[in-house]
């Protein structure tokens, strides 16, 4: 039996590649994009449905399609916000999220996959947020309990850190690294102590597409309101990464360490107390990943 599945956050890095992913897998996929997004990195086997914002266009197509699933993946990310910035965090990481569940739980979707952030957990903490998207993406998840209890939805999540691959275009420090080593511009970091946790793509999406298996199992029922992580075992500082890639490009970044300063909550020691995605392994080393990156992105 095909499972069909709706996807939000398809025009991002992790989402184009889930998709590609899935459609390869046999899964059917219907991306939700808005009205005027660029949709040139989607598949061109996916379905789209373009959201103009009415609740109830959402509860409509999910009546004529039936997803057996929903993986939410979009999210508006800001480091640090304005007060500008308070309806669009609120808009798209609470609202928009409260209106998928809403239709899931009127429409009978069997499951909901949400991403949420190892910011969710500033010093290791059950919950204390390092800003204000990490708050919104946590009240979601408060949300979401509200659903869980009135329908039989089964509700999961998958925390996320940092996170990179061949063709990201986001402003990412490989991406950074990437384009200094051909330029030789120099390139002003913080003195380089915190510990990194950042796992290539296509181990992040191998962890997406297990836990859907999970979720279309006869053990389904056990992944209700749980909660995993995608984490790299190979931790390093961010002056080791360095080092890791200047080995891999056999050169020299022209790094100025400590010309700033770190910035107000920077997480110096990433969440480390999660749970992966039963089955799930890594499947590259950070130096593996990062060759590969080097090696097929030029």
């Amino acid at each position: 039996m095909l499972v069909k599945i709706l996807l939000t956050g398809a025009t991002g890095f992790i989402g184009h590649n889930l998709v590609k992913n899935l459609l390869n897998s046999g899964y059917i996929v219907y991306c939700i994009v808005r009205s005027g997004s660029n949709i040139s990195n989607i598949d061109k086997n996916a379905n789209l449905f373009i959201y103009d914002g009415d609740i109830d266009s959402i509860i409509n197509f999910c009546k004529e399609k039936k997803f057996d699933g929903i993986i939410h993946l979009a999210s508006f990310f800001l480091s640090s916000h304005k007060k500008e910035d308070l309806c669009g965090l609120i808009e798209s990481n609470i609202k928009f999220g409260t209106e998928l569940l809403e239709a899931a739980k009127i429409t009978d979707v069997k499951w909901f996959i949400n991403t949420g952030t190892f910011w969710q957990n500033y010093n290791n903490e059950k919950y204390n947020p390092v800003n204000l998207y990490s708050a919104t993406k946590e009240a979601f998840l408060c949300i979401a309990k509200y659903y869980t209890q009135t329908s039989n939805l089964i509700f999961t999540t998958i925390k996320l850190n940092d996170t990179f691959g061949i063709n990201d275009t986001r402003n990412k420090i490989i991406n950074m690294w990437q384009k200094a080593s051909k330029t030789s511009e120099t390139i002003e970091m913080t003195p380089g102590e915190q510990i990194i946790d950042i796992s290539y793509i296509e181990d992040v999406v191998s962890a997406y597409e297990l836990l859907i298996k999970h979720l279309n199992s006869k053990k389904k029922e056990q992944y209700k309101n749980t909660e995993f992580v995608v984490t790299n075992s190979d931790k390093c500082s961010l002056k080791e990464l360095a080092k890791i890639f200047e080995k891999e490009i056999d050169g020299r970044l022209n790094i100025k360490w400590g010309a700033r300063t770190y910035r107000e909550r920077e997480i110096m020691v990433p969440y480390n107390k999660g749970l992966t995605v039963p089955g799930w392994r890594q499947k590259y080393t950070l130096k593996e990943a990062i060759a590969k990156v080097i090696k097929d992105g030029n």
